[in-house]
């Protein structure tokens, strides 16, 4: 069940994946929120803007790795504009994360995709973040903001 503080959290997603396509880069936004509900990192896609590994997944695991303790990152949720990757996921779970929360599918991006005749550029296939890791509590996608996302992918594609 999605509460009002996830929806907020995931408001924040959305705003940061908005200001990695303003940037010039693709439309990724995640928050790293502990069990007191207080957000403890925020990222956004810079797989343009600094390499191709940098996503917002990947930053928030990174930080947990190295600033909270195992208990707390096991009891952490990350919040997540889109479903992460199976390089996201894997961080993920070597980094000890807790619950994920995401608006949008890998799924519904590949079908996204389809509608408007891109082609994924990605060198791995899209699986679920349950595919990778399988034992993670998941959330998603979010109906109503996920048709929010859908706008700024199409964004990004007509940039592209």
């Amino acid at each position: 069940m999605i509460t009002d503080k996830d929806n907020a959290h995931l408001r924040r997603c959305i705003e940061l994946a908005t200001e990695a396509l303003e940037a010039g880069d693709e439309p990724f936004g995640s928050v790293l929120v502990d069990s007191d509900g207080n957000v403890m990192n925020e990222d956004r896609n810079r797989a343009n803007s600094v390499d191709a590994t940098y996503h917002p997944e990947i930053a928030v695991a990174k930080w947990a790795a190295q600033n909270m303790s195992a208990a707390a990152r096991k009891t952490a949720v990350v919040y997540t504009s889109g479903e992460h990757c199976a390089m996201c996921s894997a961080a993920h779970a070597w980094a000890g994360l807790g619950r994920i929360v995401y608006i949008s599918s890998s799924k519904q991006l590949g079908e996204w995709m389809d509608e408007v005749g891109v082609k994924s550029t990605s060198p791995i296939n899209a699986l679920s973040i349950q595919e990778v890791v399988p034992h993670i509590p998941v959330d998603g996608p979010i109906a109503g903001l996920d048709e929010e996302m859908k706008a700024l992918q199409l964004r990004a594609f007509q940039k592209a």
